[in-house]
């Protein structure tokens, strides 16, 4: 039974909006305990009552957490990689342009980088980049031996895509102005030419027959793979892979950067337009100038992700409200049959504020029981699955569900209780006294 006391504060309480809500947590053990046993009475139907909620929330968790391991693993495949880079290659010209003819292959030079340097301040980096081939046992030290890509940079371009260093150091100006036999080897070379724990810096290998000092290995922070992956392949400063395997002058292609506010589409149509001028080229040509907008490709990650979290939490939702539907059902039998217990309150005096405020506080701990036991069960869940998808480069990457979506999902938890309970309190406080008591 309800205290003369306890309706009294009950009743200073409910006379703001939210004022039920916070009178509820001041009532003493005998309420806690008149609700507690409410609620168990039938303990059948309030599990299985509580369950649909406790569902809902389980699947909201475990799936804003499977979102979240989908952008963790997506953005995982570019890290470490200019976001704002694009990449510009020679192709065959389309249209007959200047009496050449159409189909013309043409090369990006030496000479060029000067001129583009020159003209589009928009650029922050550019680093040019040479292929030399891969053939069988390109590369040999000692007895061992592997098949490797070889590659050509510049300094920079290790600040477009950042490799991991292991041992030693990157390729430097000294190493370009000087054209050194040197070279840094792949994650993967150093695995298969040396033993393990070994410094390999200061060891010589050979490559294509030409001995080249190791300065360093180098592991991929990215799964983008320009010209074969960082894993398998030597790399030689750009003017001695030209120098030393007789390339002349040629690049094979350009990795660029936008300086920051500037859009990387702006400065690729310039590098672009500029090439073309430079290797008279149609400006209308589509396919003389090849080139990949890294930013557009990221920005469809993003888009994904954004449509992915979105489409996650809107039937998350949806299953969290069809749970407070259950809720909302299971109140209106049980009022059905509290008729007549219900009508005893209202003629000792209990006003319809205390009944809607009764049935509404039964409806949001049961509730809030089932759905803070469904987000334990799902942060429990997605830290099994993190720590089984931990190991090894896995799409899926770190599950996990962010702080401020738990806090907001708990209030929306709340809301649920309410609109759960609010019918069912309505209901009852209709009941007609008299009525009620009556009730068979």
């Amino acid at each position: 039974m309800i205290k003369k006391n306890n309706v009294q504060t009950l009743y200073s309480y409910i006379a703001s909006p939210l004022g039920w809500l916070k009178g509820l947590f001041l009532f003493d053990l005998d309420w806690w305990q008149e609700i507690w046993i409410t609620i168990t009475h039938n303990k059948s139907r309030s599990v299985l009552t509580a369950f649909g909620v406790f569902w809902g929330m389980f699947m909201l968790a475990s799936m804003v957490g499977a979102g979240s391991a989908l952008e963790n693993g997506m953005m995982s495949q570019i890290e470490g990689f200019a976001t704002n880079s694009c990449f510009v290659s020679s192709g065959r010209t389309s249209t007959a342009y200047k009496g050449f003819r159409k189909g013309r292959g043409w090369s990006i030079v030496n000479e060029d980088i000067p001129v583009l340097i020159k003209k589009i301040p928009e650029m922050q980096y550019i680093a040019p980049v040479l292929f030399g081939g891969q053939s069988d046992k390109n590369v040999m030290r000692g007895e061992r031996y592997g098949s490797y890509s070889i590659k050509g940079n510049y300094p920079s371009y290790n600040l477009i895509d950042r490799n991991k260093i292991i041992y030693g150091r990157y390729i430097n100006d000294i190493d370009i102005s000087e054209k050194r036999k040197v070279c840094v080897i792949g994650k993967r070379v150093y695995e298969e030419l040396f033993d393990r724990g070994t410094n390999p810096a200061g060891h010589n290998i050979r490559i294509n027959g030409i001995y080249f000092q190791v300065i360093g290995v180098a592991q991929g922070n990215s799964n983008i793979n320009i010209g074969g992956s960082t894993e398998e392949t030597v790399v030689l400063p750009f003017t001695t892979l030209q120098q030393a395997f007789n390339q002349g002058n040629r690049v094979h292609f350009l990795a660029i950067t936008a300086q920051q506010g500037v859009k990387v589409s702006v400065v690729e149509e310039k590098v672009k337009a500029e090439l073309k001028q430079l290797h008279n080229i149609s400006p209308t040509d589509q396919t003389g100038v090849w080139s990949m907008n890294v930013e557009d490709q990221f920005t469809m990650f993003l888009y994904l992700s954004l449509g992915v979290s979105f489409l996650i939490f809107f039937v998350g939702l949806g299953t969290l409200f069809t749970g407070g539907i259950g809720v909302s059902n299971i109140m209106l039998v049980t009022v059905r049959e509290r008729t007549k217990e219900i009508g005893i309150r209202r003629a000792l005096g209990a006003t319809p504020r205390n009944i809607i405020t009764q049935i509404m506080s039964e409806s949001i701990i049961l509730t809030m029981i089932a759905g803070i036991a469904g987000l334990i069960t799902g942060v429990w869940l997605l830290r099994v699955a993190g720590i089984a998808l931990s190991s090894g480069d896995q799409f899926f990457k770190d599950p996990q569900i962010n702080f401020t979506i738990a806090a907001g999902a708990l209030f929306v938890l709340i809301i649920v209780g309410i609109i759960a309970g609010y019918l069912p309190a309505k209901r009852a406080m209709n009941i007609k006294p008299i009525e009620a008591i009556r009730e068979e």
